[in-house]
């Protein structure tokens, strides 16, 4: 039976001009698998949370299975009734869109989705006001070859401006970036809150920060998992609702993770996450 936990990071945020906390649901690396009948049991986890946006750090599907683009449409098209729905493509989606033979059904899937309403970020941003405050949410969508396996090329913070430009307009800006292994570019680009997935917790995890490789065959790679900080810029990386490439997990469990930007005035406690585990899965 296939299960996930429920991780919840609670951050201070300074540019909550609302003064009133926000709840982002973050939905990474499913990979086609499918929590309750019509995915009754992630559904009900993300309504129950009452987030003021759902963020998709991508790889909800797998490239070389069409059929997963079904399941996850629906979740989303129900999804997109209680919140708006932000939605950066992982190298699966990608790969799906660059295969002549995929293309077009891919497409169609994009297309179903925008038309109910979900915004897919392709290196682009939107601006919006949540609970009294402005937001703006980039997607960065990376070439291909930045996934290759072990060795990609570096990204300069150069490049990453010439692919989605500077967050330079007044709000608290919100970066969705699927391959972690860039964490050192996007903290010096300077969103406040970056979310990224991909490397699906190290496979192994030995602790919050740290697990023993990832999907591109990387040995113990930095950002791997749960929740970075410099200074007032936080970075989390979701251990991911799915697997694959490497479909095994060893004390690292499946996670939708739960963001709740809170006033800085107001920090309390333990920022780190309380956890809840649901069940009722079954793989597609």
């Amino acid at each position: 039976m296939k299960t996930f936990r429920t991780s919840t990071y609670s951050i201070p945020c300074a540019g909550l001009t609302g003064h009133r906390k926000v709840t982002f649901a973050v939905l990474a690396d499913l990979h086609g698998l499918v929590f309750g009948q019509n995915h009754q049991t992630l559904y009900k986890a993300i309504i129950d949370a009452n987030p003021d946006a759902i963020l998709v750090a991508g790889d909800m599907v797998v490239h070389g299975s069409t059929e997963t683009l079904e399941a996850a449409a629906g979740l989303f098209l129900r999804l997109c009734e209680i919140a708006p729905v932000f939605y950066v493509l992982g190298n699966h989606e990608y790969k799906m869109y660059l295969n002549p033979d995929t293309r077009n059904i891919y497409l169609n899937y994009e297309k179903l989705l925008t038309s109910a309403g979900i915004c897919f970020l392709h290196n682009e941003h939107m601006a919006v006001e949540l609970q009294g405050s402005d937001f703006v949410f980039h997607g960065l969508e990376l070439p291909i070859e930045y996934y290759h396996k072990p060795n990609s090329p570096a990204l300069s913070l150069t490049t990453m401006e010439e692919l989605i430009g500077m967050p330079s307009q007044p709000g608290v800006h919100v970066l969705l970036a699927h391959n972690p292994k860039y964490g050192n570019t996007y903290f010096s680009w300077g969103a406040d809150l970056i979310l990224s997935g991909h490397y699906h917790g190290g496979i192994l995890r030995f602790n919050e920060n740290h697990g023993l490789t990832c999907p591109q065959y990387l040995f113990l790679p930095p950002y791997c998992c749960g929740k970075f900080t410099r200074g007032s810029h936080h970075m989390i990386v979701s251990a991911g609702l799915g697997e694959h490439t490497i479909p095994v997990r060893i004390h690292n469990p499946r996670e939708l993770i739960l963001v709740d930007l809170i006033p800085a005035r107001k920090r309390t406690g333990n920022p780190h996450k309380n956890r809840k585990v649901h069940g009722n899965g079954n793989s597609r």
